[in-house]
Order: C-alpha cells, then sequence, then structure tokens
C-alpha cells in the first residue's frame, strides 16, 4: 500500500472516529437537555399547586385533611396539568347499553358519596377495620413504570398522598406556610421523553446531526486526499532520486520549494549528491594520478633495463646510478601512498607529549640552513621568543616541517628565499611557512591538500613531487586537532599557516 494511500486512510479513520463521537456526544446532550427542560417545565407548571395544598394543611394545620385521598389528590394534578403537554391521556372506556342494567353490589361492597371540606364530591368505598390510619404503615400505591409519579410529603419528608417510589429521582418543591417549610410536592423526573413536540424535535435534530456529519465526512475526503498527495509528493521525489543515487548517477537536484522538513530534507539531499559527485570525481582523479604517479618511474626503469639488455645502452655504473634513481623515486611514492592511506583509515600512529614548540623549531631551523643554502636560497626563522608548551607528536611534527620546507624549496626556485615563523596567540599557535616564488592563484588554494593535486602542468618530476606531501601535512595537523590553510604570502609566494592548540 502507498504511503499516500496510507495517510488518507489514517486521517480519515480519525476524522471518521471524532465526528461519530462528537454526533453521539451531541444527541446525548441533545436529549438530556431536553428532558432536562421538561422535568424542569413541569415543575414551574405544578408550583401553583403549592398554594392549595398551603390551604389545605392550613385548616388543620396538619395533613389529615389530604392523608390517603389518591382521587381528591390526583383531580388537583389534573386539573392543574389541564390543556398541557403533561395531561394524562383519558382512558377509553366501553359504553354501557341502555338495555344493560348495573350489577347488583355485592354486601359490603357499596360505596359512600359524601362532600368533602373543600366542597368536592368524591366516592370511598367504606374503610377498612381500623380506617386510614391503619393504612400509614404500608407501602404508598405505586404507578405504572412509564408514568410519572406525583406526591405530597410531610416537613420530614414522609409519605402524605400520592404514588412515591423512593427508587426514583424526585424534584422537589417546598410547601411554606408563614415562612416555615411543611411539606413538599414531589415529582418524579423523566429519564425518556415518549411523546410530545419535544421527542419529535429530538428526532429531527438528530435527523440534522447525522446529515452534517455525512457533509463534514464528505468535506473530509475533498480535503485529504489532495493533502495526502501534497505531503507525499516530495518523497516521492526523494525516493527517486535515492534511487539514483544508488544506481551511481550523483548529478542529482531535487526542486522541492518548501519551507518545512521536506525542504530542509531536499537541500540536504541536494549537498549529499554534490559531496558524492566531488568524491567519484577525487577518486576517478586519484586513480588517474596514482596510475601516472606508477607508470612513469616503472616505464622509466623498463626502458633503461631493456637498452642495456639489447646492448643498446652500456652496463656502466651511471646508467645502473640513473636506474637507482628511479627505483628511489618509485619508493618514496610508494612510501608516500602508504602514509597517506595510513592517515585515511586512522592507522597513522602518534605518540603525543607535552613539548617545548620553540626548542624543536630551533633544532629543525639548524637543519635546514645547509639545505636551503645548497638550493641556492636564504632561509629566515623568526622563532618565539619564549616556551610554548603543546601536546604533539615529534616525530610527526618534524615529519610535518620537512614536508613544508620541500614543498616551499621544489616551488620557490625562482624565488629567493624561505621564511619559517613561530606566533602564539591566545589559545592557540602559529606555524608560518612562506616563500617569495611564483605563487599559487586564488582559485587553486582551496585544493592544494587534495591527495595528487597539481597546480599546473609546468612541474615536472623533478620539481613537483608526488603531489601527496600537502596531504600528509593536513592529516597530520588534523591529528593534533588544529587546522591548517594556505594564502598568497606577502613576499609574493605562497603562505602555510599551520593553527595548533596550547597544552
Amino acid at each position: 500500500m502507498k504511503i499516500h494511500i496510507k495517510l488518507f486512510l489514517i486521517i480519515f479513520t480519525f476524522s471518521l472516529f471524532m465526528v461519530a463521537s462528537l454526533v453521539l456526544l451531541m444527541q446525548w446532550s441533545l436529549g438530556k437537555g431536553m428532558i432536562d427542560y421538561v422535568n424542569t417545565k413541569e415543575v414551574e407548571l405544578l408550583k401553583p399547586l403549592t398554594s392549595e395544598l398551603t390551604d389545605i394543611y392550613k385548616k388543620s394545620n396538619s395533613w389529615s385533611e389530604l392523608e390517603n385521598r389518591q382521587r381528591q389528590f390526583q383531580y388537583m394534578i389534573n386539573l392543574q396539568l389541564n390543556d398541557s403537554e403533561f395531561e394524562s391521556p383519558k382512558k377509553n372506556r366501553p359504553h354501557r347499553r341502555h338495555d344493560q342494567k348495573r350489577p347488583p353490589l355485592m354486601r359490603g361492597e357499596g360505596k359512600q358519596i359524601k362532600r368533602n371540606n373543600d366542597g368536592f364530591f368524591e366516592q370511598r368505598r367504606p374503610p377498612p377495620k381500623g380506617g386510614f390510619r391503619a393504612q400509614n404503615n404500608s407501602h404508598p400505591p405505586k404507578p405504572p413504570e412509564h408514568r410519572v409519579s406525583y406526591a405530597v410529603l410531610d416537613a420530614n419528608k414522609n409519605y402524605v398522598v400520592g404514588h412515591y417510589i423512593k427508587d426514583r429521582e424526585y424534584a422537589y418543591t417546598p410547601i411554606v406556610l408563614d415562612a416555615i417549610t411543611v411539606g413538599y410536592l414531589v415529582v418524579s423526573k423523566r429519564n425518556k421523553l415518549t411523546q410530545g413536540y419535544e421527542l419529535d424535535f429530538i428526532k429531527e435534530q438528530q435527523s440534522y446531526i447525522w446529515f452534517i456529519a455525512l457533509g463534514m465526512m464528505l468535506f473530509v475526503i475533498i480535503i485529504t486526499l489532495p493533502l495526502a498527495r501534497h505531503l507525499v509528493q516530495p518523497i516521492r521525489q526523494l525516493t527517486l532520486g535515492m534511487h539514483k543515487l544508488t544506481q551511481g548517477n550523483y548529478k542529482q537536484n531535487l526542486d522541492v520549494k518548501r519551507q518545512d522538513e521536506f525542504g530542509q530534507l531536499s537541500r540536504d539531499f541536494n549537498e549529499l549528491s554534490k559531496t558524492l559527485e566531488q568524491n567519484e570525481t577525487a577518486r576517478k582523479r586519484w586513480l588517474a594520478n596514482i596510475s601516472h604517479e606508477l607508470r612513469t618511474p616503472v616505464a622509466i626503469l623498463k626502458g633503461e633495463i631493456e637498452a642495456m639488455l639489447d646492448g643498446v645502452r652500456p652496463l656502466s655504473l651511471g646508467n645502473i646510478k640513473s636506474t637507482q634513481e628511479e627505483v628511489t623515486h618509485l619508493q618514496n611514492l610508494i612510501e608516500d601512498l602508504h602514509q597517506l592511506t595510513s592517515a585515511d583509515i586512522g592507522a597513522m600512529k602518534y605518540r603525543k607529549q607535552e613539548s617545548d614548540l620553540t626548542d624543536l623549531v630551533d633544532k629543525e631551523s639548524a637543519r635546514y640552513q645547509g639545505y636551503i643554502a645548497d638550493a641556492g636560497l636564504k632561509f629566515k626563522c623568526q622563532n618565539a621568543k619564549s616556551s610554548i608548551n603543546v601536546y604533539i607528536d615529534h616525530t610527526r611534527i618534524c615529519q610535518l616541517l620537512d614536508n613544508l620546507i620541500n614543498n616551499a624549496i621544489k616551488y620557490a626556485i625562482t624565488g629567493t628565499q624561505i621564511k619559517l615563523c613561530l606566533l602564539r596567540t591566545n589559545k592557540m599557535v602559529q606555524i608560518i611557512v612562506e616563500d617569495d616564488g611564483p605563487g599559487v592563484e586564488d582559485t587553486h588554494l582551496p585544493h592544494l591538500f587534495e591527495h595528487l593535486y597539481r597546480v599546473d602542468n609546468s612541474r615536472n618530476r623533478e620539481t613537483g613531487g608526488t603531489g601527496l606531501g600537502l596531504s600528509i601535512c593536513a592529516h597530520i595537523v588534523e591529528a593534533h586537532q588544529g587546522s591548517i590553510e594556505a594564502k598568497k604570502s606577502d613576499l609574493g609566494g605562497l603562505k602555510v599557516i599551520i593553527h595548533l592548540p596550547l597544552s
């Protein structure tokens, strides 16, 4: 499965989960809010009934006038809720035919009809033995489970009249007489709606919510697909470019004009491609130079030996000496290659210790005096006046100075002098070797420390050397945590500056 499809499915699934959760939460919140509204509305509608109940209590200063009078209390409730959505549905009773007579009552089943104190007629069965008071200890009558129950409780929340089940949740409306709570009118709270325009309103709103959710998911699809392609597009370009790199095609340049991580990744990819191309060019140049440097002395050596074997050249001491020079040159080249390869792989050994660099430069300068004079050049040493302690490998630093002095002698052949300076700065020490020879063009300065790099073709083997001396110098300086650079000298030639840290 492609990554943009995975990304689309992840975003779509997450959006679907969030929208579905939001819809269900909105439906629950809407239903609960409407139920709370209906319960509150019913309680508010029954609040005027508390005045009538207060009057009943006031007559006898007790609830004796209302105890167990279920029909009277229900009549008061129905009267208060008349013509409202809370009105109790009327039961459909079958009509009696004209010729049908009322069945005779059994003995003891007659009903008493009397007017109560409030002027209401009520039909009651004969009270049981012990009167209504005897029924106070029994449980109050229970309404059907789906019906709302109404009841009156006294000040201690003991049952007086109505339907009251303790398992239900009730809204308590206090009945107050002379600023004293004498009872409570309780109404059970609905936990769901079964009829009324509120139920129709909820169903309609829930349908609208699902339509809105469907529209939101369509919108998510429309937005997510282009977004996934937009996010994956640079990854595709990087994948294609990386595939070409693995095939050896290093000339790659991604044009991803973005300011996010993909833009930074594309820039790093371009830098990697450029570096690989440069390394490949350097590798090819290195192989070409090595083959050329090895082929030249071998070809000369072979030609001279074959000439002596064929009798073209006499087998004399001078011809053998010329052959020995070619062997020596070949040996020096192989030794330089070995040192450089060892430096590249980190196999060059260093035995560092704290040394006085001023004393080291003095000793080496004395050794260079005659050597440089034999080359027809003047040597000037500007050493430090005080001791400079550095943590170095004595042998490798001498090798470093030898390579720099030899390089200056070879390339300052048209000049007159070579200068060696030792300077101390705040936390570093500088070794400077410069000459007044022909110098080097600015375009060649950054490449002087590359393997087998030659400035121009005019330098022959006698002056050009192997082209590895400065590369070995760079590795030695790097192993001492220093830096090396080449600049134009104020004397007119080349200036090599080495920075080494103080101990």
